[in-house]
């Protein structure tokens, strides 16, 4: 039996990140610590030695621009896949969970209660974001058998991996870490997927200083 070996890296950190306003399927760009960010997990990928034979990514901005800087490094292409993208939040993307309190107080205790069927308006529920991924997880796995790929996706996907992974399910309460441009390992069967490492930011140790400020 051969298996795929995955690589799932959470993108670099944008500014929406930062004043944790909901981004969802929004165009955003990583901010200055997103790139270097981007930059300390490329180089984490190639100091491991680990041959790679694709990468594939969300095609919006902050995780394809992730992924773009560990291709230079890998000396690859990427390969988008909009079924990498993070869930749809609709008419609430652009929003901070205080806002959101505040103007749809009984939606949001939902969403805090991760009801799996109800989705934000003209969004997507977490049951549909779960099979989005589970599709793209394994049709990009299954073109790679005995082969490592890398995946460049959203916490909400990523998220949804490990669930996927760990047999829990998609309203099951989080008590694990997913920290921005964080490397992720998994293994894909044709019995599944399973976890191997989760969360390493030890890439990450070391200050980053914002050479924009003087």
């Amino acid at each position: 039996m051969r298996t795929t070996r995955i690589i799932a890296v959470r993108h670099g950190e944008t500014d929406w990140n930062a004043s944790a306003r909901i981004q969802g399927q929004r165009d955003i760009a990583l901010n200055a610590k997103g790139r270097w960010q981007a930059s300390r997990t490329a180089q984490a990928l190639v100091d491991a030695g680990e041959p790679v034979a694709a990468i594939y990514s969300s095609d919006l901005a902050r995780a394809h621009e992730t992924a773009r800087s560990i291709a230079a490094a890998l000396k690859l292409d990427v390969l988008t896949d909009p079924r990498l993208r993070e869930r749809g939040f609709g008419q609430y993307e652009g929003s901070t969970f205080a806002e959101l309190e505040q103007h749809w107080p009984q939606e949001t205790a939902r969403w805090r209660a991760r009801d799996a069927h109800w989705a934000p308006p003209g969004g997507e529920t977490l049951t549909v974001l779960g099979e989005r991924v589970l599709d793209a997880t394994r049709s990009l796995a299954q073109d790679h058998p005995g082969e490592q790929i890398v995946l460049v996706a959203h916490g909400g996907v990523l998220d949804m991996m490990y669930r996927i992974a760990t047999r829990q399910a998609v309203n099951a309460e989080r008590n694990w870490a997913l920290g921005n441009a964080s490397i992720n390992r998994l293994l894909w069967t044709p019995e599944g997927l399973s976890l191997v490492g989760w969360s390493d930011t030890s890439h990450l140790d070391a200050a980053w200083r914002d050479e924009t400020v003087t």
